[in-house]
């Protein structure tokens, strides 16, 4: 009996070291692996900036991106939304950043902050803005992200920017299968999985050669893998947000899914979720579109500055966009599914051409 106890004790004493070996190692690892990803972590007297390694500011000091972010005004204004003004900085002949710029005071600006830092850490993928480092401060936040060239998807469609330039159907074909890749990817191998939370139009930015990449995480909601949703405050942007949102106040990856089928939509039409037309005649575009579908009339509600397109590969789309604007969430496919569809069009199309 006493032979037995040693026995069980000395397992019980090696087991406790063997865990608390693997902690330490881990904190050496992870410390190694932050020490390697950083350039730079400084402190200032006003508050410190961490810089995430890059090939595109490895020349780069953190002093001078800080003098540079120290001199914004809004003439550099590019963008806004619900959680901070986004600026543009050219810091040389090649270097161009975004910066967003996230006012503090308040809890919920705070955590939005944090919700974004958190989201997009570990995050490296092309359909998605790539985020270069953060600078915290007493009175704001500063997130400091690649510049994409050509703003956002709802510039084109719906700013000054579609005056410019058209968006041709394989441009916007193009758009809605990086857009559809990285929303997968927030959805499939993030481990916790991301539910974005606010899927648009104005969230898709376009880099020099056109291609999608999604943007702003101020409202991203972190999911385990055994969970199937997260119960939060309700948020978004009004034309997106899916029926069940509303009513549950859980978000879920499904609910990514409807505000992605609304931005195809938009590709197709070229209308915005929720224009002017659509509230004189008290509708929506969601609504709008499942009637004149129903009525198998999709060449008529399609964006007249498309040009001559293909109207077999156009209805498949339109096809897609009503899977994922399905009233029950469990009718509607997954990110991936929708991925699967669109690159299955695309083979479709390579067939017919060849």
């Amino acid at each position: 009996m006493r032979k037995a106890l040693i026995i069980a004790f000395s397992i019980t004493i090696c087991f406790i070291a063997f865990v608390i070996s693997k902690i330490v190692i881990s904190v050496l690892l992870y410390k190694r692996w932050r020490r390697k990803q950083m350039i730079h972590e400084e402190g200032y007297p006003g508050g410190k900036i961490v810089i995430f390694r890059s090939s595109m500011l490895k020349s780069l000091t953190a002093d001078a991106i800080l003098k540079k972010t120290q001199k914004l005004n809004n003439k550099d204004i590019i963008g806004s939304g619900g959680y901070g003004v986004v600026y543009g900085i050219k810091l040389d002949e090649s270097t161009a950043l975004a910066v967003k710029r996230l006012n503090r005071g308040t809890a919920e600006r705070d955590k939005g902050f944090e919700r974004e830092l958190q989201a997009m850490a570990d995050i490296k993928h092309r359909n998605i803005v790539t985020l270069h480092g953060y600078y915290t401060a007493q009175h704001y936040n500063l997130l400091i992200y690649q510049l994409m060239p050509n703003g956002s998807l709802d510039s084109f469609l719906h700013g000054s920017s579609r005056d410019k330039k058209v968006l041709d159907w394989p441009t916007r074909y193009r758009i809605a299968a990086g857009a559809a890749r990285g929303i997968s990817y927030l959805h499939h191998d993030c481990i916790p999985h991301i539910i974005h939370r606010d899927i648009k139009s104005s969230n898709i930015l376009l880099d020099e050669n056109m291609d999608a990449r999604v943007s702003d995480f101020g409202l991203a909601t972190l999911m385990q893998p055994n969970k199937t949703h997260v119960s939060t405050f309700v948020a978004g942007t009004f034309g997106y947000l899916a029926p069940e949102y509303f009513d549950t106040g859980r978000a879920t990856l499904k609910g990514d899914v409807y505000s992605f089928g609304v931005v195809l939509l938009e590709l197709l039409t070229g209308k915005k979720p929720s224009d002017e037309a659509f509230l004189e005649e008290g509708t929506m575009l969601v609504t709008w579109v499942k009637a004149v579908v129903r009525e198998k009339k999709e060449e008529f509600v399609l964006d007249s500055s498309l040009g001559t397109c293909s109207m077999e590969e156009v209805n498949k789309v339109f096809s897609i966009a009503m899977m994922c604007l399905e009233p029950d969430p469990l009718n509607r496919p997954t990110m991936g599914d929708v991925v699967k569809m669109l690159d299955q069009t695309e083979v479709d199309k390579l067939v017919t051409e060849s």
